[in-house]
Parts: C-alpha cells; sequence; structure tokens
C-alpha cells in the first residue's frame, strides 16, 4: 500500500478539516460563555436583594439581581403579553408599571401568570393592590427581537411580546431599564412560576461534536481515497 496525494483534493480536504475544527471550537467556547452566565445568574439569586432607586439605573448593575422596590402600580398602562402556557394551559403574563416611590420614574413588573377566559375577545380581570405595595423578583432586560407571526404585534392591551422600546414609544412615562420578575405573594391570585432559562448549553456541545465528527470523517476519507495498492 502507497499513499499518494494530489494537490487539489490535499487542499480541500485540509480547508475542510480546518473550517470544521473550528466551528467545533466556536460552538465550544459558546457553551463555555453560557455557562459562565448561567453560574453568574445563580449567584445572582443567592445574594442578598438590593433596593432599586428612584433614579436613573444601568441596566447591567442590575440584570439578574434580585431587587425590592417600593411602589404603586399603574393600572392604565398595564399589558397583557399572550399566548403564555403553564401547566398545559394558555393565558397571559401580566406586566403592569409600578412608580417608584413618590417618584415619576416608573419600572415595569412582569406580576405574573393568569388564564385566559373563554372569549378570545375578553381579557382576564386582574386584582391589583392599592396603595403601596413592596415588589421583589429578579431584574432582567427583554430580548430586543422576537420572532413574531403577525404584523400586529401590540392590539390595544394584549401585545405578543415584551419590547422595552416599543413599550417607552407607546406610553407617556420615565422607565427603569429593567422588568422586575414578582416573585413575592400579593394575595392577587397570580401564578410566578418562572422558568429557569434556557441556554441551549447542551445544544452548542451537541453542535460541537458534530463538527468534530465531521473533521474525523472527512480526514478519514481524504486518508481512504488516497491509499493506492502497490503494483506488483
Amino acid at each position: 500500500m502507497q499513499f499518494k496525494a494530489t494537490l487539489w483534493p490535499t487542499l480541500g480536504a485540509l480547508v475542510g478539516v480546518a473550517l470544521a475544527v473550528a466551528l467545533g471550537c466556536w460552538q465550544l467556547t459558546r457553551a463555555h460563555t453560557k455557562e459562565v452566565l448561567r453560574d453568574s445568574i445563580a449567584a445572582a439569586s443567592r445574594n442578598a436583594r438590593i433596593a432599586l432607586p428612584a433614579a436613573p439605573i444601568s441596566a447591567d448593575d442590575f440584570l439578574n439581581r434580585r431587587v425590592e422596590v417600593r411602589g404603586r402600580f399603574e393600572p392604565r398602562y398595564g399589558i397583557f403579553i399572550d399566548n403564555r402556557v403553564l401547566n398545559g394551559a394558555v393565558g397571559y403574563y401580566v406586566v403592569m408599571p409600578l412608580a417608584i416611590g413618590d417618584s415619576e420614574r416608573y419600572v415595569l413588573v412582569n406580576r405574573g401568570w393568569i388564564a385566559g377566559t373563554n372569549a378570545r375577545g375578553i381579557l382576564p380581570e386582574v386584582a391589583t393592590p392599592v396603595g403601596e405595595v413592596t415588589v421583589s423578583g429578579r431584574a432582567t432586560v427583554p430580548a430586543k427581537r422576537y420572532f413574531e407571526l403577525s404584523p400586529n404585534v401590540a392590539e390595544g392591551k394584549v401585545w405578543q411580546n415584551l419590547v422595552l422600546e416599543r413599550y417607552r414609544a407607546a406610553v407617556p412615562i420615565a422607565l427603569q431599564p429593567i422588568v422586575i420578575q414578582q416573585e413575592n405573594e400579593a394575595g392577587d391570585g397570580l401564578a410566578r412560576e418562572w422558568p429557569a432559562p434556557d441556554f441551549g448549553i447542551d445544544m452548542h456541545y451537541g453542535y460541537a461534536f458534530q463538527w468534530f465528527a465531521l473533521a474525523i470523517t472527512l480526514a478519514i476519507f481524504y486518508v481512504v481515497t488516497h491509499v493506492k495498492k502497490r503494483p506488483l
């Protein structure tokens, strides 16, 4: 048996193997980055709550931290985030701004989940506390882009997704750049079973395995196709 290399197939194999290895390494880097993010969120959730001020804040300083704020809900500007499923039932997330203390600055609060009504055009009744309340939960920043099935992403009080920029354009109030995912009970009948964030870490490891497997397959194929029997 003898190995006989040719120029263009060799270059093609080298490029293919190098590209597959590079993509596999990129997927591993993505997985490791998300593992760090997951661990940071878990660590932040174990820290003591921090008070949310009325003064403007940076979202990065509060993101994924446990926060607490006192204020009054403003039901006029509340919205329902559509098509949210809990335990097999379809309903809404109830999102409402909270005036921070005696200031004119608000923070959006995702108060929790409520089941939909039998009639699509009728929204469920939401009990809202009157007067000053304390809200505690995790500070989040909604994604700026969503895949939306319809161009009608905001119909009155029913929205497909919560986008802060869109909400700011629709409602004339000053907002902090975060949304509090409320965790404390308030006797309002809303469910607050927040799903753990899905970081897709296993997906990245799976893709990395596929790219490395492809690199090995290309290398084996190249070697096998370039090994010839010696003439007798």
